[in-house]
């Protein structure tokens, strides 16, 4: 089956030249020249793997890194001018895989990209027995099914409160701003009414969760910051 790319780069001359040597090595390149089409072109098909430049118009690299690791776990590479080493640490911190530094071969490029696919591959097999979680106090999410159970009772809800769930839970511990979870859910910047919305959401999400707001067993409020999901897996 043939593996899909996502490349990211809105140098011309660059992206052609990765895109006909990956295709070449049988990959189905999809070539993004901003980091907002990017992302659009992200949330439209399937991916294995993406290249993504730092220095896009629209929408940085780092950003489109965050926003797509929220959503996936695929293996992203950075391909960028930048050398220094805040950077690297910045993009690993936003959730790449790899960071290649420009010039570079196309023997290296394509060695990296087939040994992360690799490795993606790996994952993938691993996490298809991994697909359902329980945790102390009765709750079961299964994210292939979109279903969770609460002490073996089905729970109702909303596909919102369900996106909120499964970004909360899959990203474990790690604090979501008001703002952050707006952007990753409704998938557009917040405006001060929609924190309300994001508040309002998360409240009803904790009554069918039977989650005590001063005694929280899965969903965290960090004052000054948002929310967690501190639920402990069995």
């Amino acid at each position: 089956m043939t593996q899909n790319i996502l490349l990211v780069e809105d140098d011309i001359e660059i992206a052609r030249i990765i895109k006909d040597t990956l295709t070449k090595e049988g990959y189905f390149v999809t070539w993004s020249t901003t980091g907002l089409e990017g992302w659009e072109d992200f949330k439209s098909r399937h991916y294995d793997l993406a290249l993504i430049d730092l220095m896009l118009p629209e929408m940085d690299g780092f950003t489109l890194c965050k926003n797509i690791r929220f959503k996936s776990d695929m293996p992203i590479i950075i391909i960028s001018a930048r050398k220094e080493d805040v950077d690297k640490v910045e993009g690993f911190t936003q959730g790449a895989d790899d960071y290649l530094a420009k010039p570079f071969s196309l023997v290296e490029l394509k060695a990296r990209v087939a040994s992360q696919l690799r490795r993606w591959q790996r994952y993938k097999g691993e996490a298809l027995a991994q697909n359902e979680v329980s945790y102390e106090y009765g709750l079961t999410i299964n994210y292939d099914n979109q279903r969770a159970t609460l002490n073996g009772s089905a729970l109702a809800l909303t596909r919102t409160e369900w996106d909120l769930l499964t970004l909360l839970s899959g990203h474990a511990e790690r604090a979501f701003s008001k703002e952050e979870l707006y952007e990753h859910v409704w998938q557009q910047a917040a405006t001060q009414n929609d924190l309300h919305t994001v508040t309002v959401h998360i409240k009803g999400l904790r009554e069918k969760l039977a989650d005590p707001v001063k005694t929280p067993r899965f969903i965290q409020t960090v004052w000054g910051k948002g929310y967690r999901f501190i639920g402990e897996a069995l």
